[in-house]
């Protein structure tokens, strides 16, 4: 059975996005080391690239259903951590959504 999110808990969100980051991404940092507003592409960032974020994106997809349409919104959403958390919460709304399987 799926476990439910609630996107309105915000720190809950943030720490399974970077724990799905670490796990997908094979990232040489753990979750607790990852900033809510650390960049993910560029100069002072987690130094993420082009093959990490169509990883990211699908990850996302697959874990909350977030559909990333082109690349302008990816630019928007995938920022940071916080900018991936007002996605979802955006289209969320009041629901939540099924998370991984327990």
């Amino acid at each position: 059975m799926a476990e439910f999110i609630n996107m309105e808990d915000a720190d809950a969100l943030k720490s399974r996005i970077k724990d799905l980051m670490v796990e997908n991404l094979m990232l040489q940092v753990s979750s607790s080391e990852i900033g809510d507003e650390q960049p993910l592409f560029g100069p002072g960032s987690l130094g993420l690239d082009s093959v990490d974020a169509l990883q990211l994106v699908v990850a996302l997809d697959k874990t909350f259903g977030l559909k990333i349409p082109d690349p302008a919104a990816a630019r928007q959403i995938l920022q940071n951590v916080n900018s991936i958390v007002q996605a979802l919460q955006g289209k969320a709304g009041a629901n939540p959504l099924p998370g991984p399987s327990s």
